[in-house]
């Protein structure tokens, strides 16, 4: 067994520990947490960022998050305060793989009284930097050198070559399996609150096999990006499969920023080094216009409730 499975093996069994604890737990009194309205547990698309908080902190830009990051706009949007949010996301963070995973977050949400009665919003937006599979699995973040390989490409064929995750192996009861336990316990802390899985915007046009990325100012198209295109689509599907399954919201990140993926006229995602989107943002993540967008539309869910 390879050291990434491992660890999913590990947290898997904590967390359902955890959610085992909880089932045979008293039920919350007065003097359980009251809890915060907002709680957003999430990696970079959550947190957002800028290229040289990487560049400068060695891949670790330390949970930042950036003022105009939907979150923070959200907030704003709810006239929420500063006290009455939690926002645990982090760039890198992921379910169950590496970094600042699901069960820590939300570890970290219960230990700061942010779980409770009060709380009306948990959001998730996790999965981008996952291993999928298990013979060999390879995440997304390990895959850019594949992207930008305009000889080799990065088509079906990288992934047997172990250079792209297999998109095939990202199912939504993959997904489900992967977060139920924390759902579970977060439904049992927060029974007021709506669960939001948030997708993940649109960053090429779904369906196609070719990607580009705005780079100094010009656009790289790589014409054979299947393996990571398809990752995309299937990230995408999970998703929104997985939280009909757990019963939770999705929120079509994808359908909200339709048309103003990467190298279109009006992107709403990044580039890198690219004047003509923000040019310190971290590449392919969102704009601040693509960050409001999701807000606006989280608002209006959270509105219908």
């Amino acid at each position: 067994m390879n050291r990434s499975a491992r660890l999913r093996m590990l947290v898997a069994s904590a967390v359902c520990g955890v959610a085992a604890a909880v089932a045979a737990a008293a039920p919350a009194t007065a003097e359980d947490p009251e809890g915060k309205a907002l709680v957003v547990i999430g990696d970079s698309f959550s947190a957002n960022g800028a290229i040289l908080d990487l560049l400068n902190s060695n891949g670790d830009p330390g949970c930042k998050h950036v003022p105009t990051s939907w979150p923070l706009q959200l907030a704003q949007r709810l006239g929420l305060s500063d006290n009455d949010v939690e926002n645990t996301s982090c760039q890198g963070g992921s379910i169950d793989t590496s970094g600042w995973t699901l069960a820590h977050q939300v570890k970290r949400a219960m230990a700061d009284g942010a779980l409770g009665a009060r709380t009306r919003t948990v959001t998730i937006q996790l999965g981008m930097n996952d291993a999928w599979g298990t013979d060999n699995p390879v995440a997304l973040s390990r895959a850019f050198s594949c992207l930008t390989d305009l000889i080799n490409g990065c088509g079906p064929e990288a992934v047997t070559q172990g250079r792209a995750p297999d998109p095939d192996t990202i199912t939504g009861q993959a997904y489900a399996d992967r977060v139920r336990q924390a759902v579970v316990y977060l439904r049992y802390y927060t029974p007021n609150a709506r669960i939001v899985f948030v997708g993940y915007p649109e960053i090429h046009s779904p369906g196609h096999d070719s990607a580009c990325a705005g780079i100094l100012g010009v656009d790289v198209v790589q014409p054979r990006a299947g393996a990571v295109t398809g990752f995309l689509d299937h990230i995408d599907a999970a998703q929104r499969a997985a939280a009909a399954q757990l019963n939770a919201d999705f929120l079509d990140a994808r359908a909200i920023t339709a048309g103003h993926g990467a190298c279109t006229a009006d992107a709403w995602v990044d580039g890198a080094f690219d004047p003509r989107t923000e040019l310190l943002g971290f590449p392919w993540h969102p704009t601040a216009r693509g960050d409001a967008a999701l807000a606006i539309a989280l608002q209006q869910l959270i509105a219908q409730r």
